[in-house]
This record gives C-alpha cells, sequence and structure tokens, in this order.
C-alpha cells in the first residue's frame, strides 16, 4: 500500500510539473526544451512567453541597429547570419557569423551581444541548458 501510494504522488508531481518542459503518458515520458526567458516576458504560458522572446529580440536589433559608416560610403550591402546561444546562465554568447564583409559581421555581432541577460535560462527537463538560435541580419543602403 506504501508503494501504491508513493507512485500515485510521484505521478502527481510529475503530470503537475510537466507542464512547460514536457509530458506524460501511458507511462512514457516526453521531454522538450523550454526557451530562455527575455527580462519582462516572465508572464504567461510557454507560447506566449516564447512570442513575448521573439518579438522583443526583433526589436532590440532593429532598435540597436547602425550601419557601418564605411560601409554605407561604399554601399556594401548584404545578410549577416549569427548563431548565438544563451548559456545556462542567461547570457549571450556568439558562435559563428556568416556573410557580408567584416565590418558588416562586426556590426552585427556588436548588436545580438548587447542583448540583455535573460531572465531565466533555456531549460531541458527541468534544468538549464544553453539554447542555441541563429539570426539573419540584412544590410541596405537604398541607394
Amino acid at each position: 500500500m506504501k508503494r501504491l501510494l508513493f507512485v500515485v504522488c510521484l505521478m502527481i508531481t510529475v503530470s503537475t510539473s510537466a507542464q512547460d518542459w514536457g509530458s506524460v503518458d501511458k507511462n512514457k515520458v516526453t521531454l522538450k526544451e523550454v526557451a530562455p526567458v527575455w527580462p519582462g516576458c516572465e508572464k504567461g504560458n510557454a507560447a506566449q512567453r516564447d512570442n513575448c522572446f521573439n518579438t522583443q529580440l526583433a526589436t532590440h536589433i532593429a532598435k540597436n541597429f547602425r550601419y557601418p559608416a564605411e560601409e554605407y560610403k561604399k554601399n556594401v550591402q548584404g545578410r549577416v547570419v549569427v548563431t548565438f546561444i544563451v548559456n545556462t546562465e542567461g547570457i549571450i554568447e556568439i558562435k559563428k557569423i556568416t556573410g557580408g564583409n567584416e565590418g558588416l559581421q562586426a556590426e552585427a555581432k556588436r548588436n545580438i551581444l548587447s542583448m540583455p541577460k535573460m531572465a531565466k535560462p533555456g531549460m531541458f527537463a527541468g534544468k538549464p541548458k544553453a539554447i542555441e538560435y541563429t539570426v539573419p541580419i540584412t544590410f541596405k543602403t537604398g541607394k
């Protein structure tokens, strides 16, 4: 009887805390990554926090965008793709930058590294996990 009670309590605990990180169905546990939480996006369910993260990221990139003066003068245009992670402490780390020239890449790197520390890091199975993102930034002079 004690063993049955323990299993029932364990099932209740797992099923109530699995909302964001996975699910339990017929003794099969499915785990999923939970995205980092941008400061100010702490409220709501996982989908709302993800949507808030994406909106804040796009706003951040647009608000902090600076066309490098030398590249603008020379009409250098291009698409720079930045791959970064939000590490287990919620801090941004650049993994790879491709496309564009050095000036455009330096600006894209500066922009991404100026992101704030996340309110919460990404999670997997209830433990902090580094989550990778890839963001394209297009530089067009309009000339």
